[in-house]
């Protein structure tokens, strides 16, 4: 994956892991960072976000803006939009180089709202009460400081339709992050007794909406046909899709002497499992779910799921014409439905 994020870096003339640097370097999140440093020897999940950032060997959280500069050099400039390409850099307009820097910042500013705590929960081993109290209002005051960011400049782009693109996309990650929340509770909580269908909407409210909007937005600034752009959503959906199935596989499919990695019940795999076995049985189970998991239908059924996903934005990608960019984008979806 890392060598695949990184050749594809170089096709779009820059690394992303810098994208977001003239906003994250700026006076105000600067000071933030420094009270940030408040938190270390406390166990707010603020800090592993605030670490992300920084040191996140896979590249995962930069992903977004990289798929939105691939895929709007795969495209190349329109024929309604030829008198502008003095405007292009290695092939990509610097309204698309904004939006690709906008979605970054949105997923950022979600993942550093996700990092609040639920104070009611929490133990003395996680740190002082004031500590914690503290690093939730640094998290909503930062993520808030990054939306607020990524709100002025997409209305920047004065592109009314790549703003309800952007700004329905925004909805749709509270919508799922929001239900995502309202089933959780103090422990890793059963899934309500829904199927693989069900839990695909719920993943692509919180998962894939914002890269399928942001692929189908950059496609709309360089004034690309209506076939295009839904070419573009639907390569960021079953791109983003699959990349979701293969992050809930690796506590199945990785080959560890290590202990059991900890995993979703409201993952694919779980999901499918309990299609297979039916509710009753899947409960009874779940004391020893993960051997279960690994023994029943669910992996491979996740695997060819995975897979599934990752064909379809293959064949969206079909409509590009041949280029470097287009390869790394197939390059991209190949790393994610690559199974040991």
């Amino acid at each position: 994956w890392s060598q695949v994020v990184s050749e594809a870096e170089k096709i779009v003339g820059y690394p992303t892991s810098f994208m977001s640097l003239r906003c994250l370097l700026s006076d105000e999140l600067s000071n933030i960072a420094m009270q940030v440093r408040k938190l270390v020897g406390t166990k707010h999940p603020l800090l592993d976000t605030a670490r992300g950032f920084v040191y996140d060997s896979r590249n995962n959280l930069q992903m977004r803006g990289l798929v939105v500069l691939l895929i709007s050099k795969a495209a190349g400039p329109s024929t309604a939009e030829l008198s502008f390409q003095h405007d292009m850099v290695s092939g990509i307009y610097s309204s698309q180089r904004s939006l690709a820097e906008i979605t970054e910042l949105i997923h950022t500013a979600f993942l550093v709202h996700r990092g609040i705590v639920n104070i009611g929960e929490l133990k003395s081993c996680d740190g002082p009460l004031k500590d914690m109290q503290f690093g939730n209002k640094m998290a909503v005051l930062s993520g808030d400081f990054l939306l607020a960011n990524a709100c002025t400049s997409l209305a920047q782009l004065q592109n009314t339709k790549v703003v309800e693109l952007i700004s329905s996309a925004i909805g749709d990650l509270v919508q799922g992050i929001y239900y995502e929340n309202s089933k959780s509770s103090e422990e890793n909580c059963l899934t309500d007794d829904i199927g693989i269908s069900r839990w695909k909407e719920q993943v692509f409210l919180s998962h894939s909406a914002l890269l399928a909007k942001s692929c189908q937005a950059a496609m709309e600034l360089a004034k690309h046909s209506a076939e295009i752009q839904d070419m573009a959503f639907q390569y960021g959906k079953h791109m983003s899709m699959s990349h979701k199935l293969h992050s809930d596989l690796q506590p199945f499919v990785k080959e560890s002497s290590s202990d059991t990695m900890a995993f979703s019940l409201n993952s694919a795999p779980a999901i499918l499992h309990q299609e297979f076995r039916g509710r009753e049985a899947w409960l009874k189970q779940i004391r020893e779910l993960q051997e279960a998991i690994k023994a029943g239908k669910g992996v491979t059924s996740a695997i060819d799921l995975c897979r599934c996903h990752g064909n379809r934005a293959l064949a969206a990608l079909e409509r590009f014409p041949p280029s470097e960019a287009r390869d790394a984008l197939a390059n991209i979806v190949y790393a994610v439905t690559r199974f040991p």
